[in-house]
């Protein structure tokens, strides 16, 4: 059965499961690709126009994160070329392998990223909040040394405890699977 044999609601519906499950798996291999999340964030929603409009192509029960990844890797492309007047530090060789790298380790990253969510909300409310104030997008070291009234020195101490802590229980969330 192919996308477009349901009816149209049922294809958006299938489109958004696939998406919405997969979303973060395309975001991050583009922020691979790309090392800017602004990039990568205006590349995704390209990304998601083009896997919707070419729904009718995806073959289901192949692998929609990879089939989006490819859509993905011709807009970093594209988009490589568009600022071609720029500095580019990577070879479009050595992009097309880290490409197909990311893409094949994309399944162990999900599982990664899993665990740690998991890991996260085993954290009690007050190191959760220090971490996120450390690593949300306008977060700093500074910004969780104020929020937690720590010293800078102690913020780096207790952000190297929170960060192996997180480490060992994603290595045996990892194990128990």
């Amino acid at each position: 059965m192919s996308p477009q044999d349901g009816t149209e609601d049922d294809d958006h519906t299938r489109f958004l499961q696939l998406y919405t499950a997969n979303q973060h798996r395309v975001l991050g291999y583009l922020l691979t690709l790309t090392g800017d999340r602004n990039v990568a964030e205006d590349l995704l929603q390209e990304t998601a126009v083009t896997v919707f409009t070419k729904f009718s192509d995806f073959k289901p029960g192949t692998d929609f994160a990879a089939w989006a990844c490819q859509v993905a890797y011709w807009k970093v492309m594209n988009h490589r070329r568009s600022v071609a007047r720029s500095k580019t530090f990577l070879s479009d060789e050595l992009l097309e392998r880290l490409a197909e790298r990311t893409v094949e380790i994309g399944p162990t990253l999900d599982a990664r990223r899993k665990a740690l969510d998991a890991c996260l909300q085993r954290l009690d409310d007050r190191d959760r909040a220090f971490l996120m104030a450390r690593y949300q997008p306008d977060g700093s070291v500074a910004l969780a040394a104020q929020q937690a009234g720590r010293t800078t020195a102690a913020t780096y101490k207790a952000l190297t405890r929170l960060r192996q802590a997180l480490r060992d229980c994603v290595s045996l969330q990892l194990a128990a699977e």
